[in-house]
């Protein structure tokens, strides 16, 4: 099977147990595009000791967590939810999971209690690569492709979550989700 039939948006990428990036060490990354021009995708496992509260003070009052999306343009801020096409402008990224939308129209949703924080998730940066990139670092080994489930991001907890995601592959990869963290721990 070619990269080119496993890498699409709405796939989720898991950093090999070994990759020592400090940016991705065991990250699970959504891809929201992957087309002929690139990749972009959020890190769904890297949480941030912030609010969005905190990050935007105009913001309506919500208790939602704020996750590093990525290396790329970390003074921006994004969002993925479930809230589909009610949130004008989004991006259906997969079955169940929406990128983006009409930053207005978000915050009157969440004012309105219409949004509540177990169905969005903001992020600071974004991960991204040029054409043809990720399938060359897939190539190298430093990735493994897998489907994405809407539950990942709106139900998993994230410090769990690649192990999780490795695990439900199965076979070899639930053997590498109980590779520990640190070799020395084995």
């Amino acid at each position: 099977m070619s990269t080119r039939e496993i890498v699409a948006t709405g796939h989720i990428l898991l950093a090999k147990p070994f990759m020592d990036d400090p940016y991705f060490k065991r990250s699970v990354v959504l891809l929201c595009e992957h087309n002929d021009n690139g990749s972009l995708g959020f890190i769904l496992n890297k949480p941030i000791d912030m609010k969005i509260n905190d990050i935007m003070s105009e913001f309506p009052p919500f208790d939602a967590d704020v996750f590093y999306g990525g290396p790329v343009q970390t003074n921006t801020l994004h969002y993925i939810h479930n809230m589909g096409n009610l949130l004008e402008d989004s991006a259906k990224v997969s079955d169940g999971v929406w990128w983006g939308g009409d930053f207005e129209n978000l915050k009157f949703l969440i004012d309105s209690k219409l949004i509540l924080p177990a169905n969005i998730r903001f992020f600071v940066g974004y991960a991204g690569w040029d054409a043809g990139q990720i399938e060359r670092e897939i190539e190298a080994d430093s990735w493994i492709a897998a489907d994405m489930d809407p539950n990942y991001l709106f139900k998993s907890h994230p410090n769990q979550l690649w192990s999780q995601v490795m695990h439900n592959k199965g076979n070899a990869y639930e053997v590498l989700a109980s590779i520990p963290d640190q070799l020395s721990w084995n």
